[in-house]
């Protein structure tokens, strides 16, 4: 919980930042009882301003894919650093990158480098209506895609304009697809889609081949673009792409988050039917500090440990313990849990729980235990969390599954 350091901190963001902190990392938005500062982080393990340690399960909100602090990626950013970062031009990391990409993603024939989520995906946007001379995308109602005017979530200082050429449908229903092609019919020039559907505090799944492919199918008809905004889940289901197991593949896909282990650094990767409209001189991409170097050497340390030590499977291990134990004991104290989404990110939400009470009490007794869950979002497992890990990490959950279990019985006596 918030110690004295923190709230001392608290007071003093507040006098100099509006609200005292901006964006989802603001634990007013989730439990302000959570610590908002930290000291340092090792592995899948934090240490909050006040000292509390905490087994990791946001992993940052998922950058972390190896955890914080892997020995390989840093070695391989202060050897970069040691040589130079933002400089004049780019250093050979970025050939090495794109290099890699292209030999890891087979949808990819070549990639473009930004820094944020959001950066990627309005990339993607930006040279689909660069190929297609078209304006309308369309987009899962829900799905998240960035924090910028044409899809961010929050309509607050955003105009109609901004939104225009936006057109919604329910993710993973071919029909309410369809109706949005047609009525996009003509000026179409992309959909969108998250690689499974993660939205904010509802269950998640992965898409079924069948939607996938209708997708696939009007954006071929169209001479559309089909996007894969990979950026949460890029990394952590398949090196290859999050739809290979699908056997769906994307024109342009979106990453950023695990991609350079906790570096800030985006990527864009496309088709060769896509390269004449991502190149210089027909669109217009760049940022003073999209060719970071450091960003880009530790992203290929990255992702050749994330091949080599096949992270992934570990991951999805890691994450299907916990989710075992997770189920164990919400069975073992009668309350209905539910636990969707791939097991190395898993979304936890209790039933009959509308208001999220019964996770918060969850969370915030498990966060006084050593382990940090969240009660509204999707989790995230590293390459650093072991059988151990898990284990301590289900000892501080049975704290917070009585605490839930208590929620529940007033719950139900005030019904």
């Amino acid at each position: 919980m918030a110690g004295l350091k923190d709230k001392a901190l608290r007071e003093r963001a507040a006098q100099v930042i509006p609200s005292g902190l901006w964006g989802h990392m603001n634990v007013a938005g989730f439990s302000p009882d959570y610590p908002q500062f930290f000291e340092r982080a090792e592995g899948c393990t934090l240490w909050d301003v006040d000292g509390a340690r905490y087994i990791d399960f946001m992993c940052s909100w998922g950058p972390m894919v190896l955890g914080h602090r892997h020995p390989k990626v840093e070695a391989a950013a202060d050897r970069q650093r040691a040589a130079g970062d933002a400089m004049n031009g780019p250093a050979a990391a970025l050939v090495e990158l794109a290099e890699l990409l292209v030999q890891t993603i087979p949808a990819a024939d070549w990639a473009l480098f930004q820094k944020n989520g959001s950066d990627a995906t309005t990339s993607c946007v930006t040279i689909a209506r660069a190929h297609t001379g078209r304006r309308k995308v369309l987009a899962a109602r829900g799905s998240y895609h960035g924090a910028v005017p044409w899809c961010t979530p929050s309509l607050v200082g955003v105009t109609a304009e901004d939104r225009a050429h936006v057109i919604l449908f329910d993710y993973d229903d071919i029909e309410s697809l369809e109706a949005a092609a047609k009525a996009a019919e003509g000026d179409l020039a992309a959909i969108i889609l998250t690689a499974f559907k993660h939205d904010y505090g509802i269950d998640q799944f992965l898409p079924s081949a069948a939607f996938l492919a209708r997708a696939r199918a009007i954006c071929d008809e169209a001479d559309a673009a089909l996007i894969c905004d990979d950026v949460r889940a890029g990394f952590r289901l398949d090196l290859r792409g999050s739809w290979a197991p699908l056997g769906v593949a994307p024109d342009l896909s979106a990453f950023s988050k695990a991609i350079a282990n906790g570096y800030p650094l985006a990527a864009v990767v496309g088709n060769n039917r896509f390269r004449a409209a991502a190149s210089y001189g027909k669109t217009f991409f760049t940022g003073s500090f999209w060719y970071g170097a450091v960003s880009m050497a530790a992203a290929v340390a990255t992702i050749e440990t994330l091949r080599d030590d096949k992270v992934i499977a570990h991951t999805a291990a890691m994450g299907q313990r916990l989710r075992d134990g997770l189920a164990a004991l919400a069975a073992a104290n009668g309350l209905g849990l539910r636990q969707t989404g791939p097991a190395q990110m898993p979304m936890v939400l209790f039933d009959d729980d509308p208001k999220t009470a019964r996770g918060v009490a969850f969370c915030n007794a498990a966060l006084e235990a050593g382990a940090y869950f969240h009660p509204r979002h999707n989790m995230f497992l590293s390459g650093a969390h072991t059988p151990a890990d898990i284990d301590r990490a289900l000892e501080a959950a049975e704290v917070g599954i009585k605490a839930a279990a208590q929620v529940a019985t007033r719950q139900l006596a005030s019904a």
